[in-house]
């Protein structure tokens, strides 16, 4: 009988931490890659620190980007295509409210563009390039259990929620 007790209490103990694990495991969400710096064939966008946390400043070729960009910055993705370098960069203002943002920069021959500022104030992001549109995937701040879509086409911002 003792030992019928024993397997009896082991197996309700790994019962119950298997369930613990999974509650907590981690998110389905990829960790974003880290840059501080990428080499392009139309220029070279880094990352310039700074003494204060929140005051970097995003650079092509040791130029300050305008507008400016400045924070605790991450070029997180970077896509090529024909004629173009694109970069994901993260934006972190030490506002707590909204720890980050993400601008888009795409450099050509011609110089570069920057897109509006876009997300849901979540680090959690899946990134996709299908030909000329960029796609940022969040979860949604404003709409729990939902995720926020973000596509850029070279000019502008759309938004969407969707389910996951």
């Amino acid at each position: 009988m003792p030992m019928l007790f024993t397997k009896l209490l082991a197996a309700v103990t790994i019962a119950t931490v298997s369930t613990f694990a999974v509650a907590t495991s981690p998110s389905t969400w990829p960790v974003s890659p880290s840059r501080l710096y990428l080499s392009t064939p139309y220029g070279t966008l880094d990352v310039a620190p700074s003494e204060y946390v929140y005051e970097s400043r995003l650079r092509i070729d040791k130029v300050d980007v305008y507008p400016a960009i400045t924070g605790m910055l991450n070029i997180t993705y970077a896509f090529s295509t024909p004629k173009a370098q694109i970069a994901l960069v993260s934006i972190n203002d030490g506002n707590n409210g909204c720890p980050v943002t993400y601008r888009w920069i795409i450099l050509q021959e011609s110089g570069y563009t920057l897109s509006p500022e876009f997300g849901s104030c979540s680090e959690q992001i899946k990134v996709a390039a299908k030909g000329r549109l960029l796609t940022l995937r969040t979860p949604s701040h404003k709409a729990p259990g939902q995720i926020d879509v973000y596509t850029y086409d070279g000019k502008s911002i759309k938004h969407r929620t969707a389910k996951p």
